[in-house]
């Protein structure tokens, strides 16, 4: 029987790829993207366990799935980084109020 490759990696490798590119967002593009990404990894990684002998890219697989893994991870960072600095400047509201500030100084 001849093997088949596994369906989602291009498509993993893909959008952790995206996350990595969308992180400097607030983080939360990165955290979708890589979620997503992660779980098609775990999708993936069930079904090369149920039945190994089928599938012949399990590395990619897991080069995929290390890459969704850190996608995530630097997104779930950069979002704690970007919480940290609006509660710095005193909530949302003094967030706000420095927006404002920033955008009457430019005008």
């Amino acid at each position: 029987m001849e093997q088949q490759k596994l369906p989602n990696v291009t498509i993993i490798i893909v959008l952790s790829i995206i996350g990595y590119l969308c992180c400097c967002f607030a983080g939360i593009p990165g955290i979708l993207f890589g979620g997503i990404a992660f779980m098609l990894a775990l999708k993936d990684e069930k079904k090369y366990k149920a039945s190994p002998e089928d599938y012949s890219n399990y590395s990619q697989l897991k080069t995929a799935k290390i890459l969704a893994i850190v996608a995530l991870a630097i997104g779930v960072l950069y979002f704690a980084y970007t919480f940290f600095q609006i509660s710095q400047m005193g909530g949302w509201e003094g967030y706000m109020e420095k927006v404002q500030e920033m955008s009457e100084q430019w005008q």
